[in-house]
């Protein structure tokens, strides 16, 4: 979506521990490139991007989270990913650092503004 897009705007935060989800409608995409092929890295967000009502969104649209949200294996190898390591503290326990921070997406595109205006313009209600 945001590939094929230039409009729409990533958070960019640094990630924190949730994981980020995807609804129907996206299931299955890349959240980067939009590919459907060889998912390999699960998705981070940073915690502003998953407080309160925001919790189990969709990382691309913004629809309610039914499966997790991967980067596929290409994304990974450009490193547009999250990388684990371990702590030097504590051994046991991982730290995230996203490389290009939290890939949800912050604001609406210009073609989904354009679209309530119109239906407000002329009145159409959505069923």
């Amino acid at each position: 979506m945001a590939k094929h897009h230039p409009d729409l705007i990533f958070c960019r935060k640094q990630a924190g521990v949730a994981i980020g989800r995807l609804c129907e409608k996206c299931d299955g995409k890349c959240v980067i490139c939009d590919s459907y092929v060889r998912p390999c890295t699960l998705v981070r967000i940073c915690d502003e991007c998953n407080y309160g009502s925001y919790q189990g969104r969709c990382v691309i649209c913004g629809g309610p989270g039914v499966s997790d949200a991967y980067y596929c294996k290409e994304c990974t190898i450009q490193e547009k990913d999250l990388r684990s390591n371990i702590s030097p503290k504590r051994s046991n326990l991982p730290t995230f650092a996203q490389r290009d921070g939290c890939p949800k997406i912050v604001n609406l595109g210009s073609s989904k503004t354009d679209l309530f205006y119109e239906r407000k313009k002329y009145g159409f209600k959505k069923r």
